[in-house]
């Protein structure tokens, strides 16, 4: 268990990753308090010991081992484990940065947590400095703690990156770089073992690494737990559209999952252009497979940007007659003027909801908006480090399939009408 071994797991947070770092470590030491009192109860049934006495002797074992006995910590009590890095970030006056571990991570597995789509004021300098990050300046602050992590003696260092930046870069349309691969590459060269994230936009991105094993993570369970607060799930009313060609898969998992039909958006872009706004996208025609009108819509992707994609296909669907359309997505950057206009659309009824995650850290500005729901995937990403940290499967996290069964029939005897 991780208690047996307090040692050898540390959480280490760049200030963009600290919120969700802080609510995944909060996680992390929930679930390790939960295994520990549970092998404890096992072993006192087993050998016929007092509760007590097998912590004695698991604390002994872990006090043998150590080079600095603390006499102050109790010899037959739980002693809860913390598994935060500490470290002080500098953001020079000229843009660099320098990361210093105030711990020792001597023959650590480290976990690195980075939250790239941070674009609000952090601290620097123990908060005497607040900073506006970009998403290269974000990318450039990890590879700098990465190697602070390295240089200081970590057994293994692994990534959490809950939105993989670049990500839209991963195939040639023209003379233009395969970003989405180069940056995996610069980590494997950093010596970082594996990576963590979430909703990877391509599958393609995986196959260009070498040694860097991927944990592609989905919340697809998180995201229908939200959507069963507020629809029935066995509605007869309630469709599956795909926002685009892009999101099909995606949109086939949830249609197959609830057993709905499933629809598609045809979109005609004009690649010359840039999407800077939701206003100015470069779509130019839409088109729809399908039947929305007097429907209950479900849209699901991975991504929102400035949101034009989103927009225009809730327009669309709205002009044919669909009743309420939700929107559900991984990474909700909200980029540019995007929630003032997703409000404005709000207000407009033209959209019902929009479930995101907390993948992507956003203050009360999204966060108290009646039509934006938070699905939280922390506890997601904390078991997913506990299982990997001891190399146990991750199938069950993956394949979201029973889970969501098993929500589904929940789902169904809520609807059942009373007697």
């Amino acid at each position: 268990m991780i208690y047996s071994n307090p040692d050898q797991i540390g959480i280490l947070s760049c200030p963009g990753g600290e919120e969700f770092a802080d609510k995944l470590i909060a996680r992390l030491e929930k679930l390790s308090t939960k295994k520990i009192r549970r092998k404890i109860q096992a072993l006192s049934e087993k050998y016929r010991l007092s509760r007590n006495e097998v912590m004695r002797l698991i604390n002994f074992s872990i006090d043998r081992r150590r080079t600095n006995l603390n006499p102050e910590t109790p010899a037959d009590k739980f002693r809860p484990t913390s598994f935060k890095i500490p470290a002080h970030f500098t953001c020079f006056a000229n843009g660099e940065f320098k990361t210093e571990l105030l711990s020792t991570v001597r023959n650590m597995d480290v976990y690195i947590i980075q939250d790239v789509e941070n674009h609000y004021p952090l601290s620097f300098d123990s908060g005497s400095d607040k900073q506006v990050l970009s998403v290269n300046d974000h990318i450039f602050l990890l590879f700098v703690t990465i190697d602070a992590a390295m240089q200081a003696g970590a057994k293994r260092v692994t990534v959490v990156l809950p939105a993989y930046p670049y990500a839209r870069q991963h195939k040639k349309k023209g003379r233009e770089g395969l970003t989405a691969a180069r940056l995996g590459q610069i980590l494997e060269y950093l010596g970082v073992a594996r990576l963590i994230t979430l909703d990877l936009h391509s599958k393609e991105i995986e196959n260009s690494f070498n040694r860097l094993r991927v944990e592609n993570l989905h919340a697809s369970y998180q995201i229908l737990k939200i959507l069963a607060q507020i629809e029935d799930l066995q509605s007869k009313d309630l469709v599956i559209i795909s926002p685009d060609t892009g999101a099909i898969d995606r949109n086939k998992f949830f249609s197959s999952s609830l057993k709905k039909p499933l629809g598609l958006i045809y979109k005609e872009r004009d690649y010359s252009k840039v999407s800077y706004t939701a206003r100015d996208s470069n779509i130019i025609s839409i088109r729809l497979l399908g039947e929305v009108k007097d429907k209950i819509v479900f849209m699901a992707d991975d991504m929102l940007g400035t949101g034009g994609t989103i927009l225009k296909a809730i327009a669309a669907l709205k002009d044919r007659g669909a009743r309420r359309i939700i929107c559900a997505v991984s990474l909700p950057f909200f980029n540019g003027p995007a929630i003032e206009q997703f409000e404005e659309a709000y207000r407009d009824n033209i959209l019902y909801r929009v479930i995101g995650t907390n993948a992507v850290y956003h203050n009360a500005d999204l966060l108290d908006r009646e039509w934006y729901l938070n699905a939280e995937v922390d506890d997601l990403f904390a078991r997913s480090i506990y299982r990997i940290h001891y190399n146990l499967s991750l199938s069950s996290l993956m394949d979201n399939t029973k889970i969501i069964k098993d929500l589904l029939e929940k789902n169904s005897k809520r609807s059942l009408p009373e007697k």
